[in-house]
């Protein structure tokens, strides 16, 4: 199985043959191997390998192949005197029945067999709230961060953050406990090669996860918090600064590490790095988008290897001892995981796949333990794929919002934001572990009180922002370009226009109803506006509504492309002239 990687070698010209790791220098200028009489030197240049991960959303079941893929680093760098770190950038639990039923037990099982040496948080650590079935604190007492700290103090390595902080005080906020503290930095030693890493969550965390577990907290920029921890672990005497960002990017190619046109200029992790002062930081792990780079920006190595567990991030730092300086660098494109059977004939560093026995174990035993309820039938065949789109209409999206609707008849509109669809819905006899994992969350349903004109205002500011497109039941939307105007007008499902003043009540889910995504952020601060439900949470409540039906659904019947339910004069975000 070969591994497409993309060069960088800087000043490595300046250094003689022998003082080269054997890879390095076979890619340098050719085999050069040493006479056999010669002693074996300690090695005056040593490779560290710093490995990636991000976005495992409780994928639990990729990590044994992982730990083969490591394992395999690990004996190279071992061979040559080298050393590998291992990080993660956030969002590692929720997602699967396997690890939601435990709210993430499973995985810090698993990441501690693995050998991680510090993880982020990301925005998605927050969203399990209190210890228990409760999602959001309800009773005096309830932390509202409660299941997140109780997995840091059963982590024996480190959670980081640098830029949460206490909105009162302004002070860092303090997510661990009294034994197992969050840090915003730690160091680290590989093949005798200083390293500081320091954590930081992405800016939109307060309006991506339930914001009664975050209401407290307030967002430091991700830029004024690297740097000025950058500098304080260079002041220390570090030879290297690492990053892991729960804040990412896109690129689409991997050819060439130092090419960026395939990659989107105004992405979170690009406008950070673009922003550091030179030379303050080397490696950054970066996670929140679930899409790739292996990329230089402003000579800044950044990973990010999409989500879910798919694949990891590499880049081969090649530090001279003597001189204390790093003097090449190697990104690799993300490595695709093999899968089940693939894995007996795969190899890597020349080395054959063997998952760890610690990880297998603790990865088989989480899939049995959701395995009965993972295969509860719903009790409706799905005629064909019923596909997702976080940025458009869906089929997903037309299909929750229908329930929400029907679960709720006093509501005349649903609504359901697009960064809620996490996997589409496969073809054939529905099973409860499928429909979790399209909706993972234990998110509850709220009614909002507007009028007509909030709900038309809230499409066109949808419309024209590059966010979570929202998807709707019970209304058509029309939206149309009035001169450099972008309008709409909004009809029920008979025709009948509605008028702008016209009393309407929104089912939507509490993440949208306290403030994520921005969506409600106006309406819900009037008074008698907002009704927050307990239980059940709306997952559960589709799925009582699916097994009352049964039959078969067809996803064409939920979206026509010709015939959306909303509609917009060009693709989003639209721009009226």
């Amino acid at each position: 199985m070969s591994h497409a990687r993309h060069r960088s070698f800087d000043l490595l010209a300046a250094l003689p043959l022998a003082a080269l790791p054997l890879g390095l220098a076979l890619h340098a200028c050719g085999s050069a191997a040493p006479r056999p009489e010669d002693p074996s030197p300690t090695p005056r240049v040593v490779t560290l390998s710093i490995v990636g991960t991000n976005d495992l959303h409780g994928h639990i079941e990729a990590l044994p192949a992982f730990s083969g893929y490591l394992a395999s680093l690990r004996a190279a760098r071992a061979s040559d005197g080298g050393g590998v770190v291992l990080l993660d950038g956030g969002d590692m639990f929720q997602g699967t029945l396997e690890s939601n039923l435990v709210e993430g037990a499973p995985i810090v099982e698993a990441y501690a067999a693995l050998g991680y040496d510090a993880v982020t948080i990301g925005n998605h650590e927050f969203d399990y709230g209190p210890v228990g079935e409760r999602a959001t604190p309800r009773d005096r007492g309830d932390d509202p961060r409660g299941a997140l700290r109780a997995r840091i103090a059963e982590a024996p390595f480190p959670f980081l953050s640098a830029n949460l902080l206490e909105r009162a005080s302004g002070a860092r906020a303090e997510l661990g406990t009294t034994e197992h503290p969050v840090l915003p930095t730690v160091t680290l030693e590989r093949a005798g090669v200083r390293l500081g890493v320091i954590g930081v969550t992405t800016e939109q965390t307060l309006t991506t996860t339930i914001a009664a577990n975050v209401a407290d907290l307030a967002m430091r920029p991700l830029l004024d918090a690297i740097t000025e921890h950058a500098s304080a672990l260079r002041a220390t005497g570090v030879d290297l600064v690492l990053v892991a960002a729960h804040a990412g990017g896109r690129c689409d190619h991997f050819a060439d590490a130092h090419d960026l046109s395939s990659c989107r200029p105004d992405e979170e992790i690009m406008r950070l790095a673009e922003g550091l002062p030179p030379g303050a930081v080397d490696v950054i792990v970066a996670g929140h988008t679930h899409q790739g780079m292996a990329h230089f920006v402003h000579d800044v190595a950044i990973l990010e290897s999409f989500s879910y567990g798919r694949a990891f991030g590499r880049v081969d730092v090649a530090f001279d001892l003597t001189s204390r300086r790093v003097v090449g660098r190697e990104i690799f494109a993300p490595t695709d995981l093999c899968r089940d059977a693939a894995c007996a004939s795969t190899t890597y560093e020349s080395r054959p796949i063997a998952p760890d026995a610690r990880v297998a174990t603790t990865t088989a035993r989480a899939i049995a333990h959701a395995a009965e309820i993972r295969a509860q039938a719903v009790g409706v065949t799905l005629s064909a794929e019923v596909s997702r789109s976080g940025d458009r209409e869906s089929a997903l999206g037309n299909l929750f919002t229908d329930l929400m609707r029907a679960a709720r008849p006093q509501a005349d509109v649903a609504l359901y934001n697009g960064g809620g669809l996490r996997a589409d819905l496969p073809a054939g006899p529905l099973v409860y572990g499928a429909f979790y994992e399209a909706l993972p969350f234990d998110n509850r349903f709220a009614l909002v009180r507007m009028e007509a004109r909030d709900l038309a205002q809230m499409l066109v500011r949808n419309a024209s922002r590059d966010t979570s497109f929202l998807s709707i039941s019970g209304l058509r939307a029309t939206l149309r370009c009035d001169g450099p105007t972008l309008v709409a007008s909004l009809a029920r499902e008979d025709g009948r226009a509605l008028r702008d003043d016209e009393p309407i009540t929104v089912v939507v889910s509490d993440f949208l109803a306290t403030g994520g995504d921005g969506v409600l952020s106006e309406v819900r601060e009037r008074e008698g506006a907002l009704t927050l439900e307990d239980d059940p949470p709306i997952r559960e409540a589709m799925i009582a509504i699916l097994r009352a039906r049964s039959g078969t659904v067809d996803p064409h019947a939920l979206f026509d492309a010709a015939h959306p339910r909303v509609a917009l004069p060009s693709e989003r975000p639209v721009r009226c002239e």
